[in-house]
This record gives C-alpha cells, sequence and structure tokens, in this order.
C-alpha cells in the first residue's frame, strides 16, 4: 500500500505528552523551518573567503546574488510538481519525497569544489555543482512549502488554523537563527579562510530531512485525501487516530458529503489563471500576497543583513553579532503573530504591517545616508539606525511573515487547494528570485538609498492589500466563497465596494452565529 495510515491512538506517539495533533503541528513547523535555515545558512556563506575562491568568485560579483536566487527557481517547479504528486499519491508521500530531494540538494551543495588539503581543483566545475545543488535542494523545499501548509490545513481544528501555520512559521525563524548561530559560531572558530566553516552549517541542515523522513510513517494521512481516492476505510481509521471514535464517525460522514458535493467540481490551472476562469480572482489574491510580501524587502534583509548592518556604519564583526540578535528577537516576536493572527485577522497585520515597514525604511535611508557624514558621532547613527531594523524585522514577522501563506488555504475550494498553494510557492519563488539576485546590485550601487526604494514597495504592498486583499479569518469557505460571487455579480475587486465592506474586517461573534474564530472548510465544525 502505498500511503499506509499511521499507527493508532494505542501506540506510543513521537514525543512523550504529545497528542497526535500536536505531533502533526511539530512535524510541519520542523518542515518549514528548512526554508528559514536556508537563508540563514547563506547570509554568511555569501562572505566567507574560502567559499568565494572555490566558486572563483569576487565579493561583489553579480553571481552571488544568482547562486542564492536560482534556488527559488528550484522552488517554483517543485512546488508544481509536489502539489500534482500530494493528489495524486497523497500528502505523506509527496513530502517524503521532497524531504529526500532536498536532501540531495544538500548533499550537492556540501561537496561542491571539495578537497582534503583545502585548495580546490574543480575549476568551474565547483561552481557547477553549487548551482545544481541550490536548484536541486529548491525543488524539495518549494514542495514542502506547497504540500506543508495544505497538509496542516487539512488536520488542523476550528479556530486554530492561523494560529498553528504563525507556530509552524515561528520555527522557520527557529531554522534561520541555528543556521546563522552555527555559522557564526565556526566562522569565529575557523575564521573565513577555512572551507569548513562553510561546508558545516551545510551538513548540518541534513538533521532536518533525515528526521522528518524517519518520522513521517507514524503521522496520519489526512482524511480528506482518503475520501477522495474512495478509501473511506482509511480515512475513518485516520479520524479516529486523530479525533477517537466518538467523533470519527459523524467526521466521516461530513467529510464523504462534502466530497459528494464536489465531486463534479474539477478546478485546473487553467480555471485559476485566466481571466474570466472560476477561480482567476482568489487566484490573483493569492499571486499579489506573494508579490506584495517580496516587495516588502524582507527576504533580501534575511539574506543580507550582516550588510546592511555595515551600512549603518557598524564594522563586520559587530554587524555580525548584530545581526544574531535582531534574529533572536525575530523569533521571539513571532510570539505575537501566533497569538494575534486569529484575533486581529490577516488584512489588518498585513495593511498596518506594511504601513510600518514604510516608516522603518525611510528612516533607514535618513540614517543610512547620516552614516556617511563625517561630522556626525557613529553611535548617534548606529544605535537608533539598529533599533529601526529590529522593529522593521518584528513588524514583518508579525504582519507579512505567515499571513500570506495561510490565505491560500482558506479563499479556496478543497478541490483546488492544492494547486493555489502551488501558485502561491511560484510567485514567491520567483518573486524571491528577483528580489534576492537584484538586492546585492542594490547595494553595491544605491547603497543606503535602496532602503527608499524598500519603502516605496511597502507602500504599494499596503494599498493594494487594503484596496483588495479581502479578510479571510473568522469565516468559512462557503463565507469567504460569498465575496467572490457577489465581486462577480458586482463587477469589483475593490473590498469596501463588495457586500458593503462586509469582507474589510473580521466577523464580530454575533456575525459568526455565536462560534467566534474561523472554521475548518475540510473538517467542518469541530465538537470538542
Amino acid at each position: 500500500m502505498p500511503n499506509p495510515p499511521s499507527r493508532m491512538r494505542g501506540d506510543s506517539s513521537l514525543w512523550p505528552l504529545m497528542s497526535k495533533k500536536h505531533e502533526i503541528v511539530a512535524f510541519s513547523s520542523t518542515a518549514i523551518a528548512l526554508y528559514g535555515y536556508d537563508q540563514g545558512m547563506m547570509s554568511l556563506i555569501n562572505t566567507n573567503r574560502d567559499y568565494l575562491r572555490t566558486m572563483q568568485l569576487e565579493e561583489e560579483s553579480p553571481v552571488v546574488g544568482i547562486i542564492v536566487s536560482v534556488y527559488y527557481l528550484g522552488c517554483a517547479v517543485g512546488s508544481v510538481l509536489a502539489s500534482w504528486f500530494a493528489d495524486k499519491e497523497g500528502r505523506k508521500p509527496s513530502i517524503f519525497l521532497c524531504l529526500a530531494t532536498t536532501s540531495l540538494g544538500n548533499i550537492l551543495m556540501l561537496l561542491s569544489g571539495v578537497s582534503m588539503n583545502g585548495s580546490s581543483t574543480w575549476g568551474g566545475g565547483a561552481i557547477g555543482c553549487m548551482l545544481a545543488g541550490r536548484i536541486v535542494m529548491g525543488l524539495g523545499v518549494g514542495g514542502i512549502d506547497a504540500v506543508i501548509p495544505v497538509y496542516s490545513s487539512e488536520l488542523s481544528s476550528d479556530g486554530a488554523r492561523g494560529r498553528a501555520l504563525a507556530q509552524e512559521f515561528q520555527m522557520n525563524i527557529f531554522g534561520l537563527l541555528m543556521a546563522y548561530s552555527i555559522n557564526l559560531g565556526v566562522t569565529l572558530g575557523l575564521g573565513k579562510e577555512d572551507q569548513w566553516a562553510w561546508r558545516i552549517p551545510i551538513v548540518v541542515m541534513q538533521l532536518f530531512p533525515l528526521l522528518l523522513m524517519s518520522l513521517i510513517s507514524r503521522l496520519p494521512e489526512t482524511p480528506r485525501w482518503f475520501i477522495s481516492k474512495d478509501r473511506r476505510e482509511d480515512a475513518k481509521a485516520a479520524l479516529e487516530d486523530m479525533h477517537g471514535k466518538k467523533e470519527a464517525k459523524s467526521k466521516l460522514e461530513e467529510l464523504q458529503k462534502a466530497q459528494d458535493e464536489e465531486s463534479n467540481e474539477k478546478v485546473g490551472y487553467k480555471d485559476m489563471l485566466l481571466p474570466g476562469g472560476s477561480q482567476f480572482h482568489p487566484t490573483m489574491v493569492t499571486v499579489m500576497g506573494q508579490v506584495n510580501q517580496a516587495l516588502t524587502g524582507y527576504g533580501a534583509v534575511s539574506v543580507y543583513g550582516p550588510q546592511i548592518f555595515e551600512l549603518l556604519g557598524f564594522g563586520v564583526r559587530n554587524a555580525e553579532f548584530l545581526t544574531l540578535g535582531n534574529y533572536i528577537s525575530y523569533f521571539i516576536m513571532m510570539t505575537v503573530a501566533w497569538m494575534s493572527i486569529d484575533v486581529l485577522g490577516r488584512r489588518k497585520l498585513m495593511v498596518w504591517g506594511a504601513v510600518g515597514l514604510s516608516t522603518c525604511f525611510t528612516l533607514l535611508t535618513i540614517f543610512g545616508g547620516l552614516a556617511t557624514i563625517g561630522s556626525i558621532p557613529d553611535l548617534a547613527v548606529e544605535i537608533p539606525g539598529s533599533f529601526i531594523l529590529f522593529v522593521a524585522t518584528a513588524i514583518f514577522g508579525v504582519g507579512w511573515l505567515a499571513t500570506v501563506w495561510l490565505i491560500p488555504t482558506e479563499i479556496y475550494p478543497s478541490t483546488a487547494r492544492a494547486q493555489g498553494s502551488a501558485v502561491s510557492v511560484i510567485i514567491w519563488g520567483l518573486a524571491n528570485f528577483a528580489v534576492t539576485l537584484l538586492t546585492p546590485i542594490g547595494f553595491n550601487n544605491l547603497k543606503f538609498w535602496l532602503f527608499l526604494v524598500f519603502a516605496a514597495t511597502n507602500c504599494f504592498a499596503g494599498w493594494w492589500t487594503w484596496s483588495y486583499s479581502p479578510e479571510s479569518g473568522g469565516r468559512s469557505f462557503e463565507e469567504n466563497q460569498e465575496f467572490f460571487d457577489s465581486a462577480r455579480e458586482e463587477r469589483s475587486w475593490a473590498v469596501r465596494k463588495v457586500d458593503s465592506g462586509k469582507f474589510e474586517v473580521m466577523p464580530s461573534k454575533k456575525e459568526d452565529d455565536g462560534e467566534g474564530g474561523e472554521r475548518n472548510p475540510l473538517l467542518g465544525r469541530s465538537e470538542n
């Protein structure tokens, strides 16, 4: 059997004192951490002198950015392949294959230009192997980023979807923090001239896919996928594994009813990508969410953090330590994200996040300019500039990190949810490819004026979100579909004009029939 059910409730769990639901969140969070680890890993590898020599590159060569950014092209392709495989063979097999692909790409990166005596004889082969490793690893991580939100969403309980995904993305930041800490530690211990100062952080990443592949067999496949493949008994076993026999029967009937209603509603990519298609409007909301997240500029800040602190006047070593402190603050502030996302809503966090980021980048432009004036004391620029960058990081984490990944799981019907997540990852990959490719060029040519560019792009991101992105939190799938149906009837995508502006805010408890919070579109109302 290609997709057996997980072991049942009587078996010991993966982690003591954890319920099956908590195990799913822990697994999904660790998988999401792979993306964050790559960001932290590459931020100091880019400045390692042995790495640059091995790749035969100058420090300011645009190829440095290309090596970072081709990873995102791999992510875009991987998301499509993984989503197709997830619908055909199941969420779990797709996740396992993506983890194995990630592991292979990581090994190729590790072996690029390797030499036991420290003097590479690979020539141009080293950069070729590194590029191949980046692309292959991107295929795996992109697939994970497409399938894991779907897997997690299909297994989440009512009112916890936003919180669960935000917690998973807090682990994304933990991955970033872990990678950067290891990177900084080995750099301090071995120096920037040692090849193992950049290879050790790469090989440590292997722990993630190897651990997850060893544990995935213990987790359930989603009952929704089993039902879609007419595997009713397997769906029942998975539901009993998660909820117990008492609730499993009623949930199984709800899933079967939903499947029967949707069995004739087949959605393809043409329905999502062509104007006039049934899912074109929600797809544009998904696309612009990822484009706007890239336009906030914070993907570039995550990868090139040390260089930004250097623009504020800090020396190389102090800039590296401040970047570490910024990542620690980032991780802590993600707690605010999962505490607020189901209370304030997605739209409000994104709009105010864009306003805050635009303000911060404007101030950073000012302080970056002051850093070039010799008569101004260094501390007068460095201290407030660092504080503003810490604040900007926190604002992005709370307002923009998890929200744009959550929305596609709430605005599509279940027959299009996997494709919607794939579209989300494709646009994320292409947008971040462009941003990470252009950022080092921008730093080299615009210096601190690049901050002003990010201030302007944040203004656009905030305006578009306020104008056209509906509030999807606190509503069932059917309620969110009302927005798109009304928009089609009223021939307007402007949120304030559709349905009298009903979707500008989260619904009140009264509007939500006294239930409050969001409801799971796949498993129906929880009776817990």
